[in-house]
């Protein structure tokens, strides 16, 4: 009988068939990663976030996406508009409510898809650094790392930010290693939702524009592609926030490229009781106070935030940021005290945040299960991301903008105040130096196995050398 097996044709198809069944073979730790991290996050809020609901900075999230729905009006309260907050998020809850319905956990879904899709970035940042094996290994530590999954049962903007950030970070690898003008566009639009996000993304423009001046000065990028990168990057950035700048300062006279806060949380964080270490027993010790509470007499020269427009809340905001200065003058032998403080606090192992379930609902086996959790995971990754900062010198080029955002970020956290939510955009980037860190600790046993072994094979020849020359 007649095989085919060896025909020239038969091969050929065989071939074909290997090369299709490839790219879905390359898809099934993408789509793993994807899968698992999803299923731990929807578990969390079915279980830990049950009977949540918009609290402190959620709620003010929330009612300004009812007026967006209802009113038609960027206001936190009807008709009175408002530049307290940076508009993607408020936008984003209001498009779900408008086409879900509003219900909260819509959102929070929402985010547990934000939070899936961090962690598939996280793998293939890691894969392409550091290798596939690697790559899954840092994808599936994102999928159960406790400071990822808790920003995904709330309604705030750190899981949105967190995917944003390490989404330009990783186009911004892609563009060193292929340098290519819709990389360029891309990060322009990052930067902008960013700052859409968080007022501060639009300190991430200058970073990025020392970042590339240090790529063409390490030629690691072509003169012209530096100048391309700098201007459709700026270009494109600046030209999506200007409409939003423009609409700030036709409700308020001032010039607000996004909105204002900054003086709020100074106030909050320097004053009296955050400094008193026997206030409530050092609970707010470091950290921050809402003004209506730690300065009171400061705070009542203004209506209640639902009744406080637009330029009120720039007055407002501007009188916050100079008592919080004339505190810090008045103070001087504290702020070494204080300053400190935010840098360990920023490092905390667990987060006492109100607005978290694990907070909210502490008595609930899952909050419990987090926390344990979160007490072991942490100061491993934080360790390992340590030694990997160490471990991947030789990397800087590529890992340069991460650099960039840690030092940016911890100094953020020291000037204004630290708590493990200030950090929270830099959790994925740990995890890839904690890769790192792995990947070189791998390698080093790698090289040194073969001397190792070889050393064994020694011991064990010489007991039978000696023996033989006794009989000799």
């Amino acid at each position: 009988m007649y095989s085919p097996i060896g025909h020239p044709n038969t091969k050929r198809i065989v071939k074909m068939k290997q090369q299709q069944r490839l790219p879905f073979m390359a898809l099934v730790p993408a789509v793993g990663i994807f899968v698992f991290a999803f299923v731990v996050r929807a578990a969390y809020n079915v279980l830990g976030a049950k009977d949540y609901y918009p609290l402190h900075d959620s709620a003010t999230y929330q009612s300004i996406a009812f007026n967006i729905l209802h009113e038609h009006c960027y206001c936190l309260h009807s008709q009175l508009p408002t530049v307290d907050r940076a508009p993607l998020w408020p936008a984003i809850i209001a498009a779900i409510y408008g086409a879900l319905g509003s219900q909260d956990h819509y959102v929070r879904f929402f985010l547990c898809v934000v939070g899936a899709a961090t962690c598939l970035l996280i793998y293939f940042f890691a894969k392409d650094l550091f290798g596939k094996g690697i790559g899954i290994l840092a994808g599936l530590i994102g999928t159960i790392y406790p400071f990822l999954f808790i920003y995904d049962a709330w309604l705030y903007t750190e899981s949105l930010y967190i995917f944003l950030l390490l989404a330009l970070c990783y186009t911004l690898y892609r563009l060193q290693i292929k340098p290519h003008w819709g990389l360029m566009a891309l990060s322009g639009v990052l930067i902008a939702l960013l700052a859409f996000t968080r007022p501060n993304g639009l300190a991430l423009l200058p970073v990025f524009l020392v970042w590339i001046f240090i790529m063409w000065r390490t030629k690691m990028l072509p003169g012209t592609q530096v100048i391309k990168g700098a201007i459709i990057v700026s270009v494109v950035s600046l030209a999506l926030i200007a409409p939003w700048t423009i609409r700030n300062y036709t409700v308020t006279h001032a010039l607000i490229p996004l909105a204002v806060g900054d003086g709020k949380v100074l106030l909050g964080a320097y004053n009296d009781q955050t400094a008193d270490p026997t206030y409530q027993n050092g609970r707010y010790l470091g950290i921050w106070i809402i003004p209506d509470e730690s300065t009171p007499a400061i705070a009542q020269k203004f209506p209640s935030k639902d009744l406080c427009s637009g330029p009120c809340e720039v007055q407002r905001d501007n009188t916050y940021r100079y008592y919080a200065e004339q505190w810090m003058q008045t103070h001087l032998d504290k702020m070494p005290y204080m300053l400190g403080l935010h840098f360990v606090n920023t490092w905390q192992a667990t987060s006492q945040e109100a607005d978290l379930p694990i907070n909210r609902f502490p008595d609930r086996p899952i909050s419990k299960f987090v926390v344990m959790l979160m007490e072991i995971i942490t100061p491993i990754v934080l360790i390992l991301a340590a030694c990997g900062l160490a471990a991947t010198w030789k990397r800087w080029r590529y890992l340069l903008f991460i650099y960039f955002l840690i030092l940016m970020t911890v100094a953020q956290s020291i000037v204004l105040y630290g708590i493990p939510r200030f950090r929270a955009p830099l959790e994925p980037m740990f995890i890839i130096l904690a890769a790192g860190a792995i990947w070189w600790l791998t390698g080093w046993l790698n090289k040194r196995r073969p001397a190792l072994q070889n050393a064994s094979v020694r011991q064990e020849k010489t007991p039978i050398s000696v023996s033989a020359q006794r009989q000799k």
